[in-house]
């Protein structure tokens, strides 16, 4: 197949008017102008027409276990009180509701053009029930809060239950919520297994107070609850995070809204992990401000996601694209776009297969209308409608 649009927008180079794209079978054979790959390369050709070709694009962290959790929280006083309104709501939720919320996300997220997801899920037996629209990586979110004397049995039950999955991966959920022998057995796991680890860090001031001045709302509502906390009232997070972690390179880190100036000098000389900014949740939830310019200059890679929709209105990354620019308007619509498609492969160690067209990659690709006349990467930020064409490993689906 010759797939040709108005514009192809390799993510690598500059986009090419009246592009085209060879496919054989479910990856790329070549990209370039339409006359060139057509007379280079034999097959039927899709027009697409007036439209804007490029590349999937990649939530780097979501919870589609809450897609049914849309609207029902409102926003809270604290960070403290929204988790104990998450927790009222999944009290009321059954395994079936989990599936079909898990079902009605993956079937909007192939709407607003996502065609690979990081998809964290505290029920990871559910899995086998799921049939993936898209490329997934399923990561087990791990808690033992309430029994961290079980952090193996929990850590060994999820392994079971995620290494049928094609792509899967282990999350505990986050250090006031996951024990540290946890961490260190789900990073054990990873090296034997050779899969990705993400958790949740320096997410809230509440959890700023708590490590490190060990006081506040989330240090009250977890002492409440049996946490121990001797490991509070002494370093920030992130510091407890890196000294802690063995395989910090290994981590996806989702976040890390919460730094202090010390925390800016450990980063200068730690390892450039990925970090995952959601910017319609990170102001949902009220947040400080995400410290996008500091980071990406101190060399991390930056990618987005939406979160769940239980801290936000739907799963659209268009939507997460253009408020992070409109909370940093210096940044480029080309960097933004980056960060939803090359910056969000890179982080799933995928560069090389996803989030670009390049001969060899997959051939997860959408297309949007192309309206007049102007920089490709305003328009593809500025899209708002439904995808109304997308192809995941060589197949043409129809978005719902």
């Amino acid at each position: 197949m010759i797939i040709r649009a108005r514009t192809v927008v390799p993510m690598e180079g500059p986009p090419i008017e009246n592009g085209a794209v060879a496919l054989g079978g479910d990856r790329i054979a070549a990209v370039g102008g339409f006359e060139e790959i057509r007379s280079s390369h034999a097959g039927d050709v899709t027009d697409l027409g007036e439209s804007i070709l490029l590349p999937g694009l990649i939530n780097a962290h979501c919870h589609l276990d809450y897609t049914a959790l849309r609207g029902r929280i409102t926003p809270k006083e604290s960070f403290a009180d929204w988790i104990r309104a998450i927790n009222a709501e999944k009290a009321t939720l059954t395994e079936q509701d989990y599936i079909d919320s898990i079902r009605a996300g993956f079937t909007e997220a192939v709407c607003f053009g996502t065609t690979t997801i990081a998809n964290l899920t505290a029920f990871p037996r559910l899995i086998g029930a799921i049939l993936e629209p898209i490329r997934t990586w399923w990561f087990g979110e791990l808690i033992d809060v309430r029994d961290p004397a079980h952090a193996g049995a929990i850590v060994e039950e999820a392994v079971e239950a995620l290494k049928g999955a094609k792509h899967w991966g282990l999350a505990p959920h986050a250090p006031f919520t996951a024990s540290e022998r946890l961490y260190a057995l789900c990073e054990d796991f990873a090296v034997r297994a050779e899969v990705p680890l993400t958790t949740h860090l320096a997410e809230s001031r509440e959890e700023m107070q708590m490590f490190r001045d060990g006081y506040g709302p989330a240090f009250d509502f977890l002492k409440e609850i049996g946490r121990s906390m001797e490991d509070c009232g002494k370093e920030t997070p992130l510091s407890r995070f890196l000294r802690k972690r063995t395989l910090p390179s290994r981590w996806i880190v989702a976040h890390l809204n919460e730094l202090d100036a010390a925390d800016f000098d450990l980063l200068a000389n730690a390892p450039k992990f990925p970090i995952v900014h959601c910017p319609r949740s990170h102001a949902f939830l009220g947040h400080e401000p995400f410290a996008l310019d500091r980071l990406r200059a101190l060399g991390f890679n930056i990618c987005v996601g939406t979160d769940s929709l239980a801290s936000n209105s739907d799963l659209s990354l268009f939507s997460e694209m253009r408020e992070l620019i409109r909370k940093h308007p210096h940044i480029t619509p080309r960097e933004v776009v980056e960060m939803a498609t090359i910056n969000g492969a890179r982080a799933l160690g995928q560069e090389d297969v996803l989030g670009v067209i390049r001969l060899g990659a997959a051939a997860d690709l959408i297309a949007l209308p192309d309206t007049g006349s102007g920089d490709a990467f305003e328009k593809i930020v500025a899209f708002e409608a439904t995808i109304p064409w997308i192809m995941t490993n060589g197949h043409i689906a129809q978005p719902a």
